[in-house]
């Protein structure tokens, strides 16, 4: 089992940074874990992605080049950094895991395959990232 908890939301006006923290409890070795966001009236959205141990990120064509996720081994936790802020990455954020060895759906969750987003069993509460213009 493993459980999350996420931090780091809040206000910011466009252009500008923002790090959410994903702190997380339990073994989270060969699982994939990351970050989905969901606007109102929108379908959750993969974000960021990273297999643990098996050096793997990915990213939502929609962030890449703002968007940077990392990994504390010491404190066992994601952070996601977030650069270059737009008014559409207003949502909340939130932190999920999938069991251990589910590498594939570490590369598929950012096309929005169904099936990718349902291996990911363990989520934080969220929080919410607002973004003004």
């Amino acid at each position: 089992q493993v459980q999350l908890a996420e931090s780091g939301g809040g206000s910011v006006q466009a252009g500008g940074s923002l790090r959410l923290s994903c702190a997380a409890s339990g073994d989270t070795y060969a699982r994939c874990i990351g970050w989905f966001r969901q606007a109102p009236g929108k379908e959750r959205e993969g974000v960021a992605f990273m297999h643990i141990g098996a050096g793997l990120t990915r990213y939502a064509d929609s962030v890449k080049g703002r968007f940077t996720i990392t990994r504390d081994n010491a404190e066992n936790t994601l952070s996601l950094q977030m650069n270059s802020l737009k008014p559409e990455d207003t949502a909340m954020y939130y932190c999920a895991a999938t069991p251990p060895y589910h590498g594939a759906e570490c590369r598929l969750v950012v096309t929005g395959d169904p099936s990718a987003l349902r291996a990911f069993e363990h989520w934080g509460q969220g929080t919410q990232v607002t973004v003004s213009s």
